[in-house]
């Protein structure tokens, strides 16, 4: 799963990463360490330009929203529940097969959230046994500090009861693909805690290393079975995880003291 990440890097930063040919400095974004589903967030995607005498597509730096409206939707109310795309279905599910076949693209990060609950405290909680304990977060991040490339789909989505020259006519959102997190060793670990993705939470972000990304990007590519190719997991021994303050479970918290690293979980969560 994806519902929470990190994102620091400025659009200079991201064009220099990702070979960017257009962004709008219209569309800068402040860094932000809390993203929350129905935020605006960076993606980079191959499209071409409008009004441009070319076809070529043009490797852009867009403003989107977290939580896919399909364009056939009646209202954009079932966005934020629509954030993560599962890898295993995402050619075939009505809301992404359209976006997976023509409209990819990639969601930058710093790395991502997931909050841990011990698994003997999980069984006492599903046997009612006890209250529901504090879960300890730990931020996800590629353990040389190189950028976190989401896999992810945009579409658009038209506000009919708006009209054409109106700001909000148009909708432009996107959603995370996930993927079966890895169970082998972490490159660097907590000295007590999770020593795999799959202990901290069963799915993950789908992260694309820098040779797939022109691959996914490209919009001529629209065979089903040719992309499904692209969505196997990376190499694995390239993450590392460690705690993070509770502070971060709270949306309203953002700022880079919620990726200082803890020593260990705070008191009162468990792993």
């Amino acid at each position: 799963m994806c519902g929470r990440y990190a994102s620091s890097r400025g659009p200079e930063d991201l064009a220099g990463i990702f070979e960017i040919e257009k962004w709008e400095p219209e569309e800068t974004l402040e860094p932000d360490y809390n993203v929350a589903p129905t935020k605006e967030v960076y993606a980079v995607l191959d499209r071409p330009l409008k009004d441009a005498d070319s076809p070529r597509p043009v490797r852009q730096l867009r403003k989107l929203k977290w939580g896919l409206v399909p364009s056939w939707a009646k209202t954009p109310e079932g966005g934020a529940r629509m954030i993560n795309a599962r890898a295993e279905t995402v050619h075939e599910k009505p809301s992404y097969r359209r976006a997976f076949a023509a409209r990819r693209c990639i969601v930058p990060a710093d790395g991502y959230y997931e909050w841990v609950t011990g698994s003997q405290e999980r069984e006492l909680e599903v046997e009612g046994k006890k209250k529901r304990p504090r879960k300890q977060p730990y931020f996800v991040l590629p353990a040389d500090g190189s950028v976190f490339a989401m896999a992810g789909l945009y579409e658009f989505w038209r506000d009919r009861t708006l009209p054409d020259d109106h700001p909000r006519a148009w909708w432009v959102t996107c959603s995370v693909i996930t993927t079966e997190a890895e169970r082998t060793p972490l490159a660097v670990a907590p000295a007590d805690g999770p020593h795999t993705l799959a202990d901290i939470h069963p799915r993950m972000p789908l992260m694309l290393t820098p040779d797939r990304w022109d691959a996914w990007l490209d919009p001529s590519r629209t065979d089903p079975d040719d992309l499904r190719g692209l969505l196997a997991p990376p190499p694995a021994g390239l993450m590392r995880a460690y705690p993070v303050a509770t502070a971060v479970s709270n949306v309203r918290n953002n700022g880079p003291e919620l990726l200082k690293e803890l020593a260990a979980p705070e008191e009162g969560t468990l792993f």
